[in-house]
């Protein structure tokens, strides 16, 4: 690659950082500049970056404050994974992607957003896009406008920067037994998986914005999961994604367990937690929390937005410390960037935020930290966490819980269980 076409991103990008998952990084990336004399700090380097195809995307090097996973040490209790993910991101008037970027600095966590294809895509170019199993240029969610388009980039790009994951949500968001992703076959998937990496890597070209800063990722490498329309058409997705070298799938619904590997993925499905007000569990998405309370009405009755809301984070919150006191299973939650019921969803998922990710222990993460965690870790203490039914933290404790042999008892109590935290 020559030099005339290595240029600068726009954004300088830090040294990736080198703390584990068992110590989340919370670093300042403060700098000295205006001390006198030789105390003045270097300025930040820019990033060069390396261009790939028209520039929509670039490769800047490693992520920027991604955490080195590190092996549970024999006895030592696994800390409480959270990861907070988005379906369909994107940038829009309500500004709710930049809004969560903020939440999630404030509260030393990082999430998961996953980006519509369509969403980079300006509906004078929509019939570039040609959905399985529909006409060219048909999506059930739209297109963008050039605005909207830069804004998304421009979240994407700082998202990722602050150690954020991109995932996809793939495009025309088509549901239902008419065409819906659950008909779709495997090979309809991989167009389908093809063009959603198409779009992001091409923004350039479609919007005309051949002098905007570049999304600092190489997608092909990043992209490794996704959550499909309406979690249909798991089976042959992940068989598709599968083929494709992906590494996670959250389309599932589960229980609050330790994940395993389904068909070569990480079955990292969303769960089932309390329901507060109800004898059955709820699914933790805010979708499904509002069709449990106002039905098919987006914008149901008014006096019961902050009902509704609390209802939503109290059974979050319950979910968390079941898992939290109990078998330290990752949580998996859901969402979208909408405004359904007054915004109400919104603010339990941010006030679930705030009560969960500054806890001892608790990693509020991305699915990509989350698989990185969970490949580095000795699969017999994966399948001995597996075990653990919802909510069932070990009788005799974490130290003899995860160790070959039985901790030894403590002195003055001869032949008593250790039950040491």
């Amino acid at each position: 690659m020559t030099a005339t076409q290595r240029i600068a991103v726009g954004v300088v990008v830090a040294a990736a950082s080198a703390s584990s998952l068992a110590g989340c990084a919370t670093g300042s990336h403060g700098s000295k500049e205006g001390a006198p004399g030789p105390q003045k700090a270097a300025p930040p380097p820019r990033s060069i970056a390396r261009l790939i195809g028209d520039g929509s995307t670039a490769y800047t090097g490693a992520q920027p404050h991604l955490p080195r996973p590190e092996r549970l040490r024999p006895g030592q209790k696994p800390p409480q994974f959270v990861v907070f993910s988005w379906d369909g991101a994107g940038e829009d008037s309500q500004k709710l992607f930049s809004h969560f970027r903020t939440v999630a600095k404030e509260n030393h966590a990082t999430m998961t957003f996953f980006l519509s294809g369509v969403y980079m895509l300006p509906k004078s170019k929509r019939d570039l896009y040609k959905p399985p199993q529909h006409s060219p240029g048909r999506s059930d969610i739209g297109f963008n406008d050039q605005t909207g388009i830069a804004d998304t980039v421009k979240q994407a790009r700082l998202a990722w920067l602050e150690g954020n994951e991109i995932g996809t949500h793939f495009n025309g968001h088509f549901c239902g037994p008419d065409g819906g992703v659950g008909t779709w076959s495997v090979d309809e998937w991989k167009s389908e998986i093809a063009q959603a990496k198409q779009f992001v890597k091409t923004w350039k070209t479609n919007t005309g914005m051949k002098n905007a800063a570049s999304l600092p990722f190489d997608y092909d490498k990043e992209l490794i999961g996704a959550r499909t329309p309406c979690l249909e058409g798991q089976k042959n997705f992940t068989e598709a994604a599968r083929q494709l070298g992906f590494r996670y799938d959250s389309s599932g619904v589960d229980n609050q367990v330790w994940p395993k590997k389904k068909d070569g993925l990480w079955d990292l499905s969303m769960q089932l937690v309390p329901f507060p007000g109800h004898t059955f569990e709820q699914l933790t998405m805010d979708y499904n929390f509002m069709v449990n309370q106002s039905g098919t009405q987006t914008q149901g009755d008014p006096d019961k937005f902050d009902y509704w809301g609390d209802q939503m984070r109290d059974g979050l919150v319950k979910g968390f410390y079941r898992a939290y006191d109990g078998n330290r299973a990752p949580l998996i939650i859901g969402n979208h960037f909408e405004s359904w019921n007054g915004g109400t969803y919104m603010r339990a998922v941010e006030d679930t935020v705030k009560e969960v990710c500054n806890k001892p222990d608790v990693r509020c993460v991305s699915f990509h930290q989350l698989v990185d965690w969970l490949d580095a870790q000795d699969p017999k203490t994966l399948e001995k966490l597996r075990t653990l039914a919802v909510g069932e933290a070990p009788r005799q404790g974490w130290a003899s819980f995860l160790v070959g042999r039985p901790a030894p008892a403590p002195k003055g109590v001869p032949g008593a269980p250790a039950d040491r935290q």
